[in-house]
């Protein structure tokens, strides 16, 4: 996993609540288990006119101009900002992976649905909780200011918006040592390799006959 210290994006607004990981990815691309890929597919359903298949390119599709993601203006944009219980439904791992495929590290919204919460974290993406009537103002921000930017600083906990003003937010201190140290569970794991490797010669040696072939 990336380390995350610092990032500065374009903001798009997805003005909805309750978005579910099936409005996210479409249940019909979870039968890749690769992390990459999953970008052109993001809000596959609001994105393109046609439905989605698996395997086949999203290159010529018919777009949904209405949809944000389409409009020109928010073109490479980095950081999503959206509405409560954003990433509800099943708890596919494929959402945070279609979302950070695309290009989002950061998501700011007043709520998140709990696992979706957790496994942003454990996939490099940044969820930020912000007060409603604060996501409010970014959402009035950046619609009124094309190419609405936000420099994000995890090590400081603080947001700083194009148009000068500065959001403190919050971030639990374990959860914020593992992305400022790029360590998801694995690498969390094999801080302690020469300990395991340790425990296994030793196993070995106390139980040979576990290690029979």
């Amino acid at each position: 996993m990336e380390k995350f210290v610092k990032f500065s994006a374009i903001v798009a607004p997805l003005d909805r609540a309750n978005v579910d990981t099936d409005a996210i990815i479409p249940k019909q691309f979870l039968k890749s288990i690769y992390r990459s890929g999953f970008g052109p597919n993001l809000f596959d359903e609001w994105r393109y006119l046609d439905q989605g298949q698996v395997g086949k390119s999203s290159e010529g599709r018919p777009l949904n101009e209405s949809f944000v993601l389409n409009q020109p203006r928010y073109k490479n944009s980095g950081v999503l900002l959206a509405r409560d219980n954003f990433g509800c439904g099943s708890s596919r791992e494929h959402a945070p992976w279609a979302l950070l495929d695309y290009g989002f590290k950061v998501i700011i919204a007043p709520s998140f649905a709990d696992i979706f919460f957790n496994n942003c974290f454990k996939n490099g993406i940044l969820p930020i909780v912000l007060a409603a009537d604060v996501v409010d103002g970014l959402f009035k921000e950046t619609l009124a200011n094309e190419g609405f930017k936000l420099d994000v600083d995890l090590d400081k906990m603080l947001i700083s918006t194009s148009t000068g003003r500065e959001i403190p937010f919050k971030v639990e201190e374990f959860r914020r040592y593992c992305m400022m140290n790029g360590l998801d569970d694995i690498g969390l794991t094999l801080q302690h390799l020469e300990e395991i490797k340790a425990f296994e010669k030793q196993r070995q040696q106390s139980t040979p006959w576990a290690f029979l072939k």
